[in-house]
This record gives C-alpha cells, structure tokens and sequence, in this order.
C-alpha cells in the first residue's frame, strides 16, 4: 500500500479536527453545514474526499475552507498547510482572502500546528483545539476596553 501524502494525513486531521469541534461539511441532525469553499457553496462528499490527496496543489497553492455563522456569512478563514509546512507561511495569502470575505478571524493549519489570529487584535495564537462555532461569536463580540492603550516603542 503507497504510502498517504503529508497534504492527505493535514487534510483528514483537519476535517477531523473542525467536526470535533461542532463544524460541519453537511447537513445533519446537528444543524446545517456551516463548512463551505466559498460564500454560500456548501462542499459535496466527492470534493472532500478529492482534496485527500493534493489540496497543496490547487490552483492559488493552498484551500480555503470558510466556517460559516448561523446565517451562512463567512465568520473565519482557514488555511490548510501540508503537514510538513509551517501554517504561518500562508498568513498574509489568508489575510487577504478573509478581507475580500469581511472575515474577521483565520485559523492557520497544518493538521498538528494551528494558529488563531483576530485581525483586528495583534498577531495570530497557537491554537490546542479548534474554536466552536458559538466560541468564535463570543470572541467576535469581545471588544478590549477602549480606555486601555498598549504603547509601543515607536
């Protein structure tokens, strides 16, 4: 049996990763998918099994999945790495997808390394586990307290 590519063993930790923390590529019982390709087209069975084997070698050289909120607006950007890549090389391709989708979050993976990055707070965070979809609103509605100012060397 060939061995699986690094891209395969990224994409299947990745897909199990988000299902582990309540997103989902279908419909189901739980509540509608909320995994999509791009706004509002959600993935069929025959696309997540075709990215297995080289998402790394898509046409722009990477997938982006999009998490969805409750009314299908793209909430977070998610850019998958194959595992032997460092996430953080697609920080600035995920940067501008997630401003041309009025995304406010991106989650940099490579199937074992994951990073969080508010876009409007800092740098992005290693991650341990995947956000949940209700997480990810709380976070969203977090504003720091404007009276704090963090100063700079300039």
């Amino acid at each position: 049996m060939a061995a699986m590519p690094k891209e395969a063993h990224a994409r299947i930790k990745i897909n199990k990763l988000l299902e582990a923390a309540g997103w989902r590529f279908f419909d189901s019982s739980q509540g509608k998918a909320n995994i999509a390709l791009e706004p509002n087209v959600k993935l069929t069975q025959a696309q997540v099994d075709a990215m297995g084997n080289d998402f790394d070698t898509t046409s722009h050289g990477f997938i982006d999945f999009l998490l969805l909120d409750d009314s299908n607006f793209p909430l977070v950007v998610l850019e998958a790495k194959a595992e032997d890549k460092n996430p953080l090389i697609g920080k600035e391709q995920a940067r501008k997808y997630a401003k041309s989708q009025n995304c406010r979050f991106v989650i940099l993976s490579n199937g074992n390394l994951h990073y969080l990055w508010d876009l409007q707070h800092g740098n992005p965070h290693v991650l341990t586990r995947f956000p949940q979809p209700g997480a990810i609103k709380g976070y969203a509605r977090f504003q720091p307290d404007p009276g704090y100012t963090v100063y700079r060397d300039r």
